[in-house]
């Protein structure tokens, strides 16, 4: 019996990271928990009201295990990709959450898109078609981590990276949790 969403032995089962690395065209650097085929039924939750709990899980088995391991030489900001409420939570402000540590700070609604159009299951054309146009609302010249919960194309990461350019926002890499090339 468990008072856990998920039980200690399921979650070290479903939820043990197989990080990958990923360079998109810019250079950016984006690492990846889950192969998206292992975790898809997870993240598909995130528009039912249990979606938070696993999320939760999801984010305590990778994200969470990630800052508790990194150091860097000054503070870091955690930066979640359209961390606006669209349902019950926000799912990348409970990935950015996660990352609370000695040296990350995460910022939430910081860098919200202006176009609410959705792109999931949308092809790399549509995506081109239909920028987010990113509004960054925080502190100019720091150092940032951008976090989100799936990365495809990455058109969404390279979009927030140039925005955040602007603001002299230095992006190390970017964190999701799933990679759905993998």
């Amino acid at each position: 019996m468990s008072f856990s969403f998920v039980c200690a032995d399921c979650q070290a089962y479903l939820f043990t990271p197989a990080i990958s690395k990923r360079y998109l065209e810019d250079g950016l650097t984006v690492y990846s928990f889950y192969p998206y085929s292992q975790v898809e039924d997870f993240i598909k939750a995130k528009h039912k009201y249990h979606g938070q709990k696993i999320y939760k899980l999801l984010a305590k088995n990778s994200f969470k295990i990630f800052a508790d391991n990194f150091a860097y030489d000054k503070k870091v900001f955690a930066l979640p990709i359209d961390d606006k409420l669209s349902t019950l939570y926000s799912h990348t402000a409970i990935l950015a959450k996660s990352l609370k540590s000695e040296y990350i700070t995460p910022k939430f609604g910081v860098l919200r898109a202006k176009n609410s159009v959705t792109y999931s299951t949308k092809s790399l054309e549509f995506r081109l078609k239909n920028p987010r146009y990113f509004n960054y609302t925080f502190k100019e010249n720091i150092e940032a981590i951008l976090v989100d919960d799936v990365i495809t194309t990455g058109t969404t990461l390279l979009e927030a990276k140039e925005t955040l350019k602007k603001y002299n926002v230095n992006v190390l890499f970017a964190l999701t949790l799933a990679d759905a090339r993998q």
